[in-house]
């Protein structure tokens, strides 16, 4: 036993130093490919209604205050008091805009770059929990060729920093098993995820207290996890507390109760979803490694009595079950996921690759690969003909035809490589559809945002509001005219015309100002079909 274990000891000093060298060029390679990926194109096109026209908001008014001012710590949205979600994002923004200005690159930056950093962080993780290095750079390798998580990274959304702290969070959470000290990092993370996220932190909380229950339960009577929850909670209970104080019962009323009941309201056909939306969100979007998801959750299942096993179960099984049963749901809610399935592929996939065939894969397999190919070169076919302006998308689309025909072949010859062309050709299909401008397909959903706005910026009108016929509020429009405009009613608008001591301004379409049956109409100004009107 002493000389296996003086063998061991021989054999780990002299091979760790080649060991930490090969991990140091994985993460500089994936990181490299990581910032290339989330970067390229990123400031091409306007802000997205909802999140990132909001956060884009409220960190411009936070950089925009004098510095002496105490808006950092009180933000406001249009003006008025902004405290749903703690700002630490709107932080990194307002920083951002204080280097480079006032635009969309600048804007979706900070949250594009803490993404990038996720994903040499999976391999970390993949490193703690896998035996194979293969199996960290392969979950590193599909993490990055999600469609889900380079498109949600790229927006200046929340999530991508939580995804980031969430990782290292459970980073933390592997290596406290060696060392109890990193416990602190275990509640540092968690105390920066609420202050991102607000309770919602409490979720992912949850996943990480499952887990330790399960897998190291002595975990949890470590002090220095209690230490470390008590330092990160102290600055969001800081927060809440300041927010209490200056605002009083209504920031209770509206942070802890009526948001979620006001999101329902802002959901574009105004009804909460069904239990089984994320589902269907992974099953729209997680191609092509949805392709070995069958063996993949029962290979877990069977080493369920294993750590990586139990983590990947219970991050998956544990957060999709709480979002599911919140009633507003939202499509980037589920992004926290991904790396836990990531983390489950990167291993099928390293024991698909062990194996020593001389037949095809599973038929299954192939013919999946070959309805994508088909799928895909439909897509080319169609966007060739006819369709000017479309010569990315029959790009985007030939790239992963040709990804997907060539691993059917290769999976029905049975030669392996196929896998190393599944996730080379998802990378550079990602790297196409990124550096066009059809990565982003929300603003094709409402008018173009730009224009209106910079005939509302160009006219400046003396009120700060200004009513719409358009249906529901566009957070994008509030963020380039610099105003605030809000959806009202026909009944609504004609009353602030008749009533309005000042002389109120409208923006309207054709078809409301016709109905509407306006008198004394003054046009300031029109763009896009909608026009900027006030009473003479």
């Amino acid at each position: 036993m002493q000389e296996g274990s003086y063998i061991w000891t021989h054999l780990g000093k002299q091979y760790n130093p080649v060991n930490k060298l090969i991990d140091w060029i994985w993460l500089i390679v994936l990181l490299l490919a990581a910032v290339l990926l989330f970067s390229i194109n990123l400031g091409g096109l306007p802000l997205r209604d909802w999140d990132e026209g909001t956060v884009a908001q409220v960190a411009k008014e936070i950089w925009q205050d004098s510095a002496g001012s105490m808006r950092w710590l009180y933000p406001t949205l249009g003006g008025e008091a902004y405290y749903h979600k703690p700002p630490l994002m709107h932080w990194l923004i307002a920083w951002s805009y204080s280097v480079g200005g006032v635009n969309e690159w600048t804007t979706r930056l900070p949250g594009a770059m803490l993404t990038a950093i996720s994903v040499p962080l999976l391999y970390c993780l993949g490193r703690e929990i896998f035996r194979q290095r293969s199996a960290a750079v392969y979950s590193a390798l599909i993490y990055l060729t999600m469609l889900p998580v380079v498109r949600n990274g790229r927006l200046a959304m929340l999530d991508g920093l939580v995804v980031t702290l969430l990782m290292v969070m459970m980073l933390c959470v592997l290596r406290s098993r060696r060392d109890l000290r990193y416990c602190l990092g275990i509640g540092i993370n968690f105390g920066l995820i609420c202050l991102t996220k607000g309770v919602l932190g409490i979720l992912l909380g949850a996943v990480v207290v499952v887990f330790i229950f399960w897998d190291t339960p002595r975990l949890l009577t470590s002090y220095y996890l209690w230490i470390g929850i008590l330092i990160g909670i102290l600055p969001v209970l800081g927060w809440y507390t300041a927010q209490l104080l200056h605002y009083g019962y209504p920031f209770t009323e509206i942070d802890l109760v009526g948001q979620p009941l006001s999101q329902i309201n802002l959901v574009p056909n105004g009804q909460p979803e069904v239990f089984w939306f994320y589902l269907i969100e992974i099953l729209k979007w997680s191609w092509p490694w949805l392709v070995f998801l069958p063996q993949t959750l029962r290979f877990i299942w069977e080493n369920r009595n294993l750590s990586w096993a139990r983590l990947i179960i219970v991050w998956i099984s544990v957060y999709l079950l709480l979002i599911s049963l919140i009633s507003v749901k939202q499509p980037w809610y589920i992004f926290p996921i991904y790396p836990a399935f990531a983390l489950a592929f990167g291993f099928q996939l390293t024991e698909i690759e062990n194996l020593r065939l001389f037949s095809s894969y599973p038929r299954a397999w192939v013919t999946s690969f070959a309805i994508l190919a088909v799928v895909a070169s439909a897509g080319s076919i169609y966007f060739s003909w006819g369709s000017r302006g479309k010569t990315d998308l029959q790009i985007i689309f030939a790239a992963a035809a040709l990804t997907m025909t060539l691993a059917a072949i290769l999976a029905e010859r049975g030669d392996g490589q196929f896998l190393k062309i599944l996730v080379w050709g998802s990378y550079i299909s990602l790297l196409l559809l990124m550096k066009s401008n059809y990565w982003f397909w929300e603003p094709g959903e409402a008018y173009p945002v730009k224009p209106v706005a910079v005939m509302i910026a160009r006219a400046n009108p003396a009120v700060r509001k200004i009513y719409t016929s358009f249906p529901y509020p566009r957070s994008s429009l509030n963020f380039y005219s610099d105003h605030t405009i809000i959806p009202a009613s026909f009944g609504d608008l004609q009353y602030y015309w008749q009533y309005d001591v000042q002389s109120p301004y409208l923006l309207v379409n054709a078809s409301a100002l016709e109905n509407l049956k306006l008198p004394l109409i003054k046009v300031v100004d029109q763009a896009q079909g909608w026009q900027l009107i006030t009473r003479y």
